[in-house]
């Protein structure tokens, strides 16, 4: 039952996406202009009805395509480095950021029109879900026509797996990423889940693992084609059939990206020192039943007790605090060390590096082809990441924006949609 207290939660700022919400308000219009409910009522044939759905279809249609224009023109501005003037796009929607491809919006919203109809509905306008895949469609449309995807990168909970569960053996999800894997695009999997040891990321991923270790269709340079980076972007393991739990880890030294090189030591125990005790204090301000738990490079608050459930309100404004606390702090300020603040579902953590960081680690390694030190790099129009985290504040797949093209899922069952999809489209590529 959808109450007024989720109606007005889902209205908060930090809770929306500009772009999507703004390109809904353009399809309301047509909605409300031909969506005529009360020809139901009224007793109309089938036939009109049809053309009421053509006729909102096109509408529709027509607006996607002036977005795909505008984006076009937001392309050409950041691209054109002596243009000092913002896009038209930038214009109306001020928090837009880069774009890495076109996006093909009229042809990805009639691929989605065949599956959701939303052109045939009379009651319910399109909504933020529709607006959301029909970015996705438009994104992997992209990636597969005007080039080439070398590299996928997926968040863990929620994309690839239930929160707080496991990649097990019959997961729907393993076979689309093999295929992915058979056609020679590398995978890295940047999870906010930052294990120190081999095991603990294989009693997550075992299903996936064992898969390709045990895959009788894979070559041994596609079987290495897996990375795991833990931490957003602090510990790198490797797959490797000769490893325990089939996972080797990689020397620090050995995959930092050269600016993340430069960061001290000193300024990483001073930013996890203030979030630690931004997190003390909200623990003490909100009476939350949770306890401190501090790593090497993060720090974040779990659960007292494992059957509790902290509220949701309760872990944002604890986001919001810690995030706020730490850009007015003389170790945030400066921002020598970045960090990200976020909710887990039922914790809130603050790590060293962002998933920006991580998913450039995986650019980077998989560019150098086995990693270490190269100046070769896969590019952001060559990267999909596909997270559930995508809003402005507490998400952590968000920043994963600003170095590659993105999918927002809302469910492993979407991630799987999402793949076949793109297999589909890979496939037509090929023949």
């Amino acid at each position: 039952m959808t109450t007024r207290y989720r109606v007005e939660y889902a209205l908060k700022t930090h809770r929306r996406d500009q772009f999507i919400e703004w390109i809904k308000g353009l399809l309301a219009v047509p909605f409300v202009l031909y969506s005529q409910p009360n020809g139901i009522f009224e007793g109309q044939g089938l036939s009109s009805l049809t053309k009421t759905r053509e006729e909102a279809h096109r509408r529709y249609s027509e607006i996607l395509r002036d977005v795909e224009l505008m984006i076009d023109d937001h392309i050409a501005h950041q691209n054109d480095p002596e243009n000092p003037f913002p896009s038209k796009l930038k214009l109306l929607v001020p928090t837009i950021g880069p774009f890495f491809t076109r996006l093909p919006l009229e042809a990805a919203f009639k691929y989605q029109d065949r599956k959701r109809y939303i052109s045939s509905r009379r009651f319910v306008s399109p909504s933020f879900n529709d607006v959301r895949l029909i970015l996705n469609s438009a994104q992997i449309m992209a990636v597969t026509t005007y080039g080439t995807l070398q590299l996928a990168t997926f968040d863990g909970d929620v994309t690839l797996y239930d929160d707080g569960q496991s990649l097990e053996p019959a997961s729907p999800v393993i076979a689309p990423l093999l295929d992915l894997l058979s056609k020679n695009v590398k995978i890295g999997i940047v999870t906010a889940a930052g294990y120190t040891t081999a095991d603990r990321y294989y009693a997550r991923l075992h299903g996936l693992l064992d898969a390709i270790a045990n895959s009788p269709d894979l070559t041994p340079t596609q079987k290495a084609s897996l990375i795991i980076m833990g931490g957003e972007a602090n510990y790198l393991f490797e797959f490797s059939l000769a490893s325990p739990y089939y996972l080797a880890p990689v020397a620090r030294e050995k995959w930092l990206t050269p600016e993340m090189a430069l960061w001290d030591e000193r300024d990483i125990v001073s930013v996890l020192d203030v979030a630690e005790e931004a997190l003390g204090d909200c623990i003490k301000t909100l009476n939350l039943p949770a306890v401190l738990m501090r790593k090497d490079r993060a720090v974040g608050i779990i659960p007292s007790d494992p059957s509790i459930r902290i509220p949701r309100e309760s872990l944002e404004e604890t986001v919001l605090v810690v995030q706020k606390t730490l850009e007015l702090s003389s170790a945030g300020r400066h921002r020598r060390v970045p960090f990200c603040a976020f909710n887990g579902g039922n914790d809130v953590f603050v790590d060293i590096g962002d998933k920006s960081w991580g998913v450039t680690v995986c650019q980077r390694w998989f560019g150098a082809a086995g990693g270490g030190p190269g100046s070769k790099i896969i590019r952001g129009e060559n990267t999909l990441h596909v997270g559930d985290q995508f809003l402005s504040a507490g998400a952590n797949d968000f920043r994963a924006r600003s170095v590659g093209t993105t999918a927002w899922i809302a469910s492993p069952a979407e991630t799987v949609d999402l793949l076949d999809e793109l297999a589909d489209l890979m496939g037509k590529k090929l023949s």
